[in-house]
């Protein structure tokens, strides 16, 4: 239960659902208007946090510097609209159709309720509501607020509220890369030197030096004489060897971006006296 000392906590804590998931962060708190309990807190989703949904706190508790809502995130997200972006409080039929969504005995809370004021306001004053079906008449009540910052509301003091972007990343997939080894056939062309063995035909004239084996055999016969040639052939084949070695590297490059986004912020005018027109404080 999120208790009266926690109020000043609250203000942008991450909010999370029953299972864990992250559902957004915190941006205003509604109290019971008399007791200074806080009751409802709208919680910011989207992106930027645009969008606000709000919870009841009843049964709610902080855990490690984050808020846990005993609802589902769609739950949550698609809670009633209802304007938070103001510093009045919340409606009867706000608070009615709230109760509806969650499940909740708005019967048995309704007069706290009815009186709450968001801690951002000033003083509220309820409005009259009859409930005929329980046959109670819920009068005007008065709730003056403590806020947030431990200070109390005043009659003479409005506060002005402005949007800011909070921007920020994601990372996500965006491709894919991978490494893929097919064969091919070329054509290469080697020289390769070769010897061949070739007949040459040589007469030597009768000399001295070859006299005995020329005189040596008989005068007039027939003969043969054969002499084998020799030549080298080109044989190829092939052996497989590794060139090299590749490989996939990721490498992270920052680079920056521009966003935009809407935003709203509040203006006031003040009417003074002795001055000719409206004074505005942005």
């Amino acid at each position: 239960m999120i208790t009266v000392e926690q109020v000043q906590t609250l203000y942008g804590l991450d909010v999370y659902d029953r299972d864990g998931d992250k559902i957004g962060h915190v941006g205003q708190v509604w109290d019971d208007g008399t007791s200074g309990r806080p009751t409802w807190a709208s919680v910011k989703t989207g992106l930027f946090g645009l969008n606000e949904s709000l919870v009841p706190l009843q049964d709610a508790d902080v855990r490690d510097d984050r808020l846990i809502v005993p609802f589902q995130k769609g739950t949550v997200k698609d809670a009633p609209n209802v304007d938070a972006d103001h510093d009045e409080p919340l409606s009867s039929e706000d608070v009615e159709r709230l109760y509806e969504y969650y499940g909740i005995d708005w019967r048995e809370h309704y007069r706290a309720y009815q009186a709450g004021a968001t801690a951002a306001g000033d003083g509220y004053r309820g409005s009259r509501t009859d409930y005929d079906e329980s046959r109670t008449d819920y009068s005007e009540s008065r709730a003056d607020y403590s806020g947030a910052r431990g200070g109390h509301g005043d009659s003479d003091a409005m506060t002005r509220s402005e949007e800011r972007l909070n921007a920020g990343t994601e990372r996500e997939e965006v491709g894919r890369a991978r490494l893929r080894k097919y064969v091919v056939t070329e054509q290469q062309q080697v020289q390769v030197p070769v010897e061949r063995e070739e007949v040459r035909l040589e007469r030597e004239p009768i000399t001295g030096h070859n006299r005995q084996a020329a005189y040596s055999g008989p005068d007039l016969t027939e003969s043969e004489h054969e002499v084998t040639l020799h030549a080298d052939r080109p044989v190829v084949n092939t052996e497989t060897v590794p060139v090299e070695r590749v490989r996939l590297g990721k490498e992270t490059i920052t680079d920056e971006e521009t966003v935009s986004s809407e935003v709203r912020k509040e203006r006031i005018e003040a009417d003074l006296p002795g001055e000719r027109g409206r004074r505005t404080v942005d």
